[in-house]
Order: C-alpha cells, then sequence, then structure tokens
C-alpha cells in the first residue's frame, strides 16, 4: 500500500502588508526589497488570531477537496515553527477543534523544511498502515517573531497554512523523499530565546546569516531534488513542477537552473505572500492545483530548506 494526497487547502490572513506600507516604518523601499527577494506583500495575523486558528481554516478545505470529513482523518501533524505555546502541541489544538479526537496529533518543527518532514513521515504511516487518512499542515506566524526594525529579516517572512489530506492508494501518489539535516549551521537561522523561569532570555526574534543561508540553500535544494530523483529512477527532465520552499525568488530561480528546468516549470507564490516557512509549500501546491496547472499523472517535485539547517525533498506523481 502507498499513500496519495487527495486534497489541499489554504488559509492567509485578511491582511495585507504590501512593501510601500512597510517602508513607511523601516528603511527599505518596494524595489529593494522586489529586486532581492521578489515579494511584493505578505500576510500578518489578526492579534486574536492563533497558529492552530490559521492551520484550522487550512485544514477545514483540505477534507472537503478530498470529500472527506475531519472526522475521517486519523491522523494530524503539523509543521510549524509557532506553535500556540510550550505544550500541547498545535497538533493536539487542532485535533480538538476539529473533532477528530483519537488518532496520533504531533508536530513537526523542521523550521522551512517543516511540510517535506511531516509529509514524508505521514506517508510512512499511511503506507505502513500505522494511519488511514492524514492531515498534514504547515502553519506559521512569523510575524510575531519578527523585529520590525530589522530590514533584513522583516521584510523577508509572512503568515499563513496549508494543508493537505493523504489516502491509502495502490499507486503511488508520493514515490520518493529524502531529508537531511546539519545542526553545526544551527546559528545562522535562529530564534535563540528561551523561556525560563517566566521570562525570555536571550533575543525572541528571528537571526539569519543572509548570505550563508542563500549559499548553502542553492546548493542543497538541488542536490536533494536529484537525490530523491534518483531514489525513484526518474532524470531531472521527468519533473513537470518544481515547488520550492518560496523564501527567495533568487534561491528558486538558481535551483531551477541547477535542475536544468525551464522558468514555467517553477510554481512562484513567494510575491504574494512571502517565506510562511513551513507554510509556503503548501500554499503554493495549493494555488497551482486549484488553478489547473497540475494535472494528473504530472510529476511534482517539493523541496525545502530550514534552520537547523534541516532540508529535503519529496517527489509526487499527482494521483488526486
Amino acid at each position: 500500500m502507498r499513500s496519495r494526497i487527495a486534497g489541499t487547502g489554504r488559509y492567509l490572513p485578511a491582511r495585507v502588508l504590501g512593501n510601500d506600507e512597510l517602508s513607511r516604518t523601516v528603511a527599505t523601499s518596494d524595489e529593494w526589497i522586489r529586486s532581492r527577494t521578489g515579494i511584493r506583500a505578505r500576510h500578518v495575523a489578526d492579534d486574536s488570531e492563533l497558529t492552530s486558528d490559521l492551520a484550522l481554516a487550512a485544514s477545514r478545505e483540505a477534507p472537503a477537496a478530498a470529500a472527506l470529513e475531519p472526522a475521517d482523518v486519523d491522523l494530524i501533524v503539523v509543521a510549524t515553527t509557532t506553535p500556540d505555546m510550550i505544550f500541547p502541541s498545535t497538533a493536539c489544538i487542532l485535533q480538538a477543534k476539529l473533532g477528530a479526537k483519537g488518532g496520533p496529533a504531533f508536530d513537526v518543527q523542521a523550521v522551512c523544511s517543516g511540510f517535506v518532514y511531516a509529509l514524508s513521515l505521514a506517508d510512512r504511516m499511511v503506507a505502513t498502515g500505522g494511519a488511514r487518512n492524514a492531515l498534514v499542515v504547515g502553519a506559521e506566524i512569523y510575524s510575531r517573531i519578527l523585529d520590525w526594525s530589522d530590514r533584513g529579516t522583516c521584510v523577508l517572512f509572512g503568515d499563513g497554512a496549508g494543508a493537505v489530506v493523504l489516502v491509502p492508494s495502490l499507486e503511488p501518489g508520493i514515490v520518493a523523499s529524502r531529508l537531511h539535516a546539519d545542526g553545526t549551521h544551527a546559528p545562522s537561522l535562529c530564534v535563540p530565546g528561551q523561556v525560563r523561569n517566566g521570562t525570555v532570555s536571550g533575543s525572541p526574534f528571528v537571526h539569519m546569516d543572509g548570505g550563508h543561508v542563500f549559499r548553502f540553500a542553492v546548493r542543497v535544494l538541488a542536490e536533494s531534488a536529484q537525490e530523491t530523483l534518483a531514489a525513484a529512477g526518474l532524470a531531472p527532465d521527468a519533473i513537470d513542477w518544481l515547488i520550492p520552499h518560496q523564501a527567495n525568488l533568487r534561491i528558486m530561480d538558481a535551483t531551477a537552473k541547477k535542475l536544468h528546468l525551464p522558468a514555467e516549470k517553477l510554481v512562484v507564490t513567494v510575491d504574494q505572500h512571502a517565506n510562511t516557512s513551513a507554510a509556503s509549500i503548501p500554499l503554493a501546491l495549493d494555488t497551482a492545483v486549484r488553478d489547473g496547472r497540475i494535472r494528473a499523472g504530472q510529476h511534482v517535485m517539493l523541496a525545502g530548506i530550514g534552520g537547523g539547517f534541516t532540508w529535503g525533498a519529496v517527489l509526487l506523481r499527482w494521483n488526486p
């Protein structure tokens, strides 16, 4: 038995923060941001919204697209760096809100690679009979861990959630996956603060060595995609659509070029919602599914890199 994605969903908060508006509060400009990242705007969660609320909205869409009820889901995996609280997991909170109690629910913390990690884990649980219908969600509220006076980070991120439902399948929907990590790079991309004795010790904001992250990302995104293709016995020209982590358009373009893929095979949504970390890949996937670009029988490569560093790729054969 294998697994396949039977439905996708998304949620973006109502408030849109464009580059021009952002430039009124931090030393930047629309031209500066777009030329370096491709980002035009990002969505910002309302003060009343929690990460589980964003996840809930996306999670209602995905089962509906698969003709399932939320109660049919018996595994929930949430990829997030910005959980509602230290514990319980955002997945358990989401499970209660969905009314899908009983099956396992847990969070995966691999930062921007989180959805790739979570999808790979859920695939294995469905394929081995550990679950029947799995809900995999990437959800983030990065606006709350940004220093809004630091133009090197605050312009890059946004809030949102994306979700997929996995169901058992005789034909492989998830063809192959490969995951990696190298913790020696942790200081290059991190939030170094800790909760200690009722207060935050250290910085509670995103810290990033942008140059190092860029160089590492360009290399390993292509390498992980090539490794995953090799595991599936396919060549790069088998890829119909490349959906990399939506962090920076220059990184995404460089990855496509290393895989010898034309620009028209690259799914790009970073311009619309910036880097939504673990939510970025499922948001882009949902967009390309709903607008009809992704069609039955096509191969879709998902590739992500995040703090840790973590990185990996999942190859899909679209079989909704």
